[in-house]
């Protein structure tokens, strides 16, 4: 298994597979590397070297009970980075992982080729929130039914009725009570919206037209505050169209990867 340690001394695991460029994969929030199960294999025949890792507080990672934050993140992103040895990698981030994205190529634009962020938010005063309703939903006291409000906010219906799971992107199993928090809380207090100009990468916005999870709102917001970052809605996806939309979305990413060839390591 392989590990790195972040600037706090904190052990991280990763996983890398596959061979070419490197390219990083960010899970959304209280979420291990499992996030991206059902699409990664997508980026590895396309010839990509992907590059998971699991959050402090999730996975085989620490577990420390202290304030995270989605910038640390980004910096412990860095150390797996540097662990691999992987000057500049692409990076692509969903959900919470696309905040993480943020925090990452304004803040160490050296180390990212070409950028994707998926159903995330600037976050702050100028990121659209979910609504009530929806906050309610997950909130309830019966956790079935929380459950099942999270699942129905993460895919459509009609998937739903034809798969039994698991899903791997309603949280990781494992994580102590401690760490669910932080990460919530890491989550919520994510504000990127002054950093966002600075960030020089390529950059493409995903978001499914449906997700009220994170709202829709925030794919034309977060490309018209990053300089010359374009968006791709897809039509009736929900918070995990990568997985539910899995041929379309991986498509549009990995042709956006393909106009930015070169701009990441190779890591074999």
């Amino acid at each position: 298994m392989s590990t790195a340690i972040a600037a706090d001394g904190v052990t991280l695991h990763y996983q890398p597979r596959g061979g070419g460029e490197a390219l990083l994969l960010l899970s959304g929030q209280s979420n291990s590397h499992r996030w991206w199960d059902s699409c990664r294999e997508d980026f590895e025949q396309g010839g990509y070297r992907t590059v998971t890792f699991d959050y402090r507080g999730t996975g085989a990672s620490d577990k420390p009970d202290e304030p995270y934050s989605t910038r640390e993140f980004a910096a412990d992103a860095v150390a797996v980075l540097d662990a691999l040895g992987v000057r500049r990698a692409h990076v692509y981030g969903t959900s919470m992982g696309g905040r993480v994205a943020q925090w990452l190529a304004a803040d160490h634009p050296d180390r990212v080729g070409a950028l994707v962020l998926g159903c995330t938010s600037p976050g702050g005063a100028h990121g659209h929130e979910r609504g009530k309703d929806v906050r309610r939903a997950l909130s309830q006291p019966d956790r079935k039914a929380a459950g099942r409000a999270l699942l129905e906010l993460m895919y459509t219906p009609g998937w739903l009725a034809t798969r039994r799971g698991p899903y791997h992107t309603v949280g990781d199993p494992d994580m102590p009570a401690h760490a669910r928090r932080r990460h919530l809380a890491a989550s919520a207090e994510h504000d990127a919206w002054d950093a966002l100009p600075r960030i020089a990468a390529p950059t493409l916005v995903v978001h499914g037209t449906d997700d009220v999870f994170n709202p829709a709102a925030n794919a034309p917001l977060l490309a018209g505050r990053i300089p010359g970052a374009r968006a791709h809605l897809l039509p009736g996806a929900r918070h995990a169209y990568f997985e539910e939309f899995r041929a379309t979305a991986s498509r549009v990413v990995l042709d956006f990867l393909a106009e930015h060839r070169g701009l990441a390591d190779r890591a074999g």
